[in-house]
Order: structure tokens, then C-alpha cells, then sequence
């Protein structure tokens, strides 16, 4: 009998962390979608909650998550406060957040565009170091695809 009791409060806890992680996903997705229609913008729904906008696709080369890549970025959250911006020369997009490695794929060389990543594939619960980004953040960046090596 413990051990029946013992194995449904494990599955009650792993289902409350599965439910917790839903709900943020869901609370996420809601704010890109207000965000994106405030903005009107036509954005597109790519792999794990991140969408995206194409401004310019670019005619360079194509990229992939693993590729070698410049870029400028602005980063900034859904009330426009900005948290980052500059160009990163010469970096492994394998070493970048995971909307970063899902979204600049979509544009090649010479491209730019908005990705609106949600926090479980940007900076998750804990946000970032420097508190510029709080836990469960949706964020939105700016960003230009300059170079493919």
C-alpha cells in the first residue's frame, strides 16, 4: 500500500510540473499572439512556440542551427524595454539560446526579420543573470542574418 501511495504522489508531481510548464507555454503563446496583433504583424508559427517575421529572407547563403554566423540583434521584451543590442561576429548558433538556433535559420544571408521566442526556448524560469531578463519571459529580437561562414 506505501508503495502504491509513494508511486501516485510521484506521478501526481511529475503531472503538476508537466501541467505548470502547459500552462506557461499557454500564457506565453497568448502574449506573442496580443503582442503580434498590437503590432500587426504577419508573423509566422514556427517549431516550439517560436514565431517569426520575415522582413527581408535574404539571397545569401541558408544557415543551420550548428552554422557559424554574424549578426546584429536588438533584444528587447513585449513593454519595449531593450535588454541587448549589437552584432556578434563569428559565433556558433549551437552555443545560442534555442529560439536563436530554431529562428535565424529562417532567413539566409543578407535577411532580417523579428523572432518572438517564448521562455522555454529563450531564458526560462530563471531569466538572465543581470535580472534585464525576468523569469518566464517572452522575448523579441530584432536580428540580421550578416554573414554564413
Amino acid at each position: 500500500m506505501k508503495k502504491l501511495i509513494l508511486l501516485l504522489s510521484v506521478v501526481v508531481g511529475f503531472s503538476a510540473c508537466n501541467k505548470s510548464e502547459e500552462d506557461q507555454a499557454q500564457a506565453d503563446r497568448d502574449t506573442i499572439l496580443q503582442y503580434i496583433a498590437d503590432h500587426n504583424l504577419d508573423a509566422v508559427e514556427g517549431d516550439e512556440g517560436l514565431f517569426y517575421v520575415v522582413e527581408v529572407e535574404g539571397t545569401g547563403d541558408a544557415c543551420v542551427s550548428s552554422s557559424v554566423v554574424k549578426t546584429t540583434y536588438k533584444g528587447y521584451l513585449t513593454n519595449g524595454n531593450v535588454f541587448d543590442e549589437g552584432t556578434i561576429d563569428q559565433f556558433s548558433l549551437s552555443n545560442a539560446i534555442v529560439g536563436w538556433q530554431i529562428g535565424i535559420p529562417e532567413f539566409r544571408e543578407g535577411g532580417n526579420g523579428i523572432l518572438l521566442i517564448p521562455s522555454a526556448i529563450g531564458y526560462g524560469p530563471n531569466g538572465s543573470g543581470s535580472g534585464s531578463i525576468p523569469p518566464n519571459a517572452v522575448i523579441i529580437f530584432d536580428v540580421a542574418l550578416i554573414k554564413v561562414y
